[in-house]
C-alpha cells in the first residue's frame, strides 16, 4: 500500500473566506500515484474548516450569512473565549459547524464525487498562514 502526505498552506487576507482546493487535492492525487484508495483532507487549525459542497457564489454568500447569524463575530464580549485576549470566539464555533475534514474515495486516479461536489477550505479567522493536511493511502 502507498502512503502520501502533503501540507497545503493558505493565507486568506480577510477574516473569513472560502477557497476551492479541489485542484490542489487533484494534484496531490497525481503526485501520490494512488489510483485506488482514500484521500483525507483536514484543516490543521481550530478556526478553519474543510468541507464539500457546490462552488456557487450564491451558496457561498448564504454560508456567510447563515454562519454569521449562528455565531456573529460581534459583540466580542459575547464569547467567554475572547476574555483570554482573543477576538475569534465565533471562528471556533463556525469551524465546529462546518467540520474539520473530508474523506473521499479515489477510483481510477480520480476523486469519486457526486454532481457539483468540490472541496473547500473555510477560513473563519484569517490574515495569517494556515495549513491543510492531505493524506492519501491506497494502491
Amino acid at each position: 500500500m502507498k502512503s502520501y502526505r502533503k501540507e497545503l498552506w493558505f493565507n486568506v487576507p480577510s477574516r473569513r473566506g472560502l477557497v476551492n482546493i479541489t485542484p490542489d487535492v487533484d494534484e496531490c492525487i497525481k503526485e501520490s500515484d494512488v489510483t485506488e484508495g482514500l484521500v483525507l483532507v483536514n484543516a490543521m487549525h481550530i478556526t478553519a474548516s474543510v468541507f464539500i459542497n457546490d462552488d456557487e457564489s450564491g451558496l457561498h454568500q448564504d454560508y456567510e450569512d447563515w454562519l454569521e447569524g449562528l455565531a456573529p463575530h460581534e459583540p466580542l464580549s459575547h464569547y467567554r473565549h475572547n476574555r483570554t485576549g482573543e477576538d475569534n470566539g465565533d471562528a471556533h464555533l463556525k469551524r465546529q459547524i462546518m467540520g474539520r475534514e473530508v474523506v473521499v474515495a479515489i477510483t481510477e486516479g480520480e476523486m469519486d464525487f457526486g454532481p457539483w461536489e468540490q472541496i473547500f477550505y473555510g477560513e473563519f479567522d484569517g490574515r495569517r498562514r494556515k495549513r491543510v493536511l492531505v493524506k492519501i493511502i491506497g494502491e
